[in-house]
């Protein structure tokens, strides 16, 4: 309660200086500070375990206090400093029996590493999207159409993230699923709010293929997490998928 009203009190103050001043400005960072303290006091994370498996996500927690990161699934800052989080860092071992093989056969090939998502320790439960680990296990594959692009009309106007799966972003969820800014995954072809598309860049498959072009295009959160766990799997034969590349690219003459 009295952190509380120490907070209340800082915000009048603020609002009664003149704008701009030092005076006000000195305010306004003991105001940041004391409600970095009541986060504290909401979220001391002495007692989170270690490791944490969510939908095949498998949290580490972090270590680190001074890296300052963004949370996947709300959209705002980790402070490593008072906040416990997580990443998703996958573990270590062989991966589980697949579909396409015999009963009771594994794949002997180690685990692909984690996907890397990155949350808060109260955001945890509200996560909603499976590790991509797990779809690069079980079906390692490309999207090999270059950007196939439906329309936004074809999402019912909404993210895709929100149309995926049943707990979107928080911020997408609050705008029901609606993105104020629609931004293209050029990998997918699909459109996703700003919280689910961070402008993040990757070079994408399909133009590599068949154009030969290797320039980082802007996809999704999920994409990037998916391209980063497939890069190392050799996964694409280029002589059924585009054999005329062999005729112009001099590289893949040597190799071939």
């Amino acid at each position: 309660p009295q952190l509380r009203r120490a907070i209340e009190e800082c915000k009048r103050v603020i609002l009664a200086l003149p704008e701009h001043s030092e005076r006000q400005k000195d305010a306004v960072v003991r105001l940041i500070h004391l409600r970095l303290k009541l986060q504290e006091l909401k979220d001391p994370g002495e007692d989170e375990p270690n490791i944490r498996v969510v939908l095949e996500h498998r949290f580490y927690k972090e270590k680190s206090k001074s890296v300052k990161q963004m949370c996947d699934k709300c959209s705002t800052i980790i402070w490593g400093l008072i906040q416990t989080w997580y990443t998703c860092t996958g573990a270590s071992g062989t991966a589980p029996a697949r579909p396409c093989l015999p009963q009771g056969r594994t794949d002997t090939r180690p685990c692909p590493p984690g996907c890397y998502y990155r949350c808060h320790s109260k955001c945890l439960p509200l996560v909603s999207r499976p590790c991509v680990r797990a779809q690069v296990s079980h079906q390692a594959e490309y999207q090999l159409s270059i950007c196939p692009e439906s329309g936004l009309d074809s999402q019912d106007y909404r993210c895709a993230e929100a149309v995926a799966v049943p707990a979107p972003c928080q911020p997408c969820a609050a705008a029901g699923g609606v993105p104020s800014e629609a931004r293209q995954c050029d990998y997918t072809g699909l459109y996703y709010c700003s919280s689910c598309h961070w402008n993040d860049l990757a070079v994408v498959p399909a133009r590599a293929i068949h154009n030969w072009d290797f320039e980082p295009r802007k996809v999704s959160r999920c994409s990037m997490r998916y391209l980063a766990l497939m890069v190392s799997r050799p996964v694409l034969k280029l002589r059924e998928i585009n054999p005329l590349l062999f005729n112009y690219v001099e590289e893949l003459v040597e190799i071939r």
